[in-house]
């Protein structure tokens, strides 16, 4: 969302900078899972596809309080989504999974005994 704002000319030139600082850190920092798996949000074989980032993974959440805080400047809606099974994963790392959103009722985890 903050490349969106950054893309669509809605940032002030100071956030920019930051922006571009910040995700060049990201990137140096934690892999980009297209690098590794290259079709992992195609949107025909993974329909959907988002990233998680694990739990575990304290720094790279730390690191996105930032860019929360840029979303909140710009009275851009996020919420915070936690769940243990996300989908179907198409990507995993140490700190990350890019998964397929459940669908139902073909994917659903959630099936009633018989």
């Amino acid at each position: 969302m903050a490349n969106g704002l950054r893309d669509e000319g809605l940032l002030r030139e100071e956030e920019k900078q930051w922006l571009h600082v910040a995700n060049a850190h990201a990137s140096a920092a934690y892999a980009d899972p297209t690098t590794v798996v290259a079709d992992c949000y195609d949107l025909e074989l993974n329909p959907g596809a988002r990233s998680w980032f694990k739990a575990e993974s304290t720094p790279l959440l730390e690191m996105t309080a930032a860019y929360l805080d840029l979303l909140d400047r710009h009275s851009i809606p996020w919420m915070t989504l936690r769940t243990r099974n996300p989908g179907r994963l198409v990507y995993e790392d140490a700190v990350q999974v890019v998964a397929v959103p459940h669908t139902y009722p073909d994917h659903w985890p959630f099936r009633p005994a018989r």
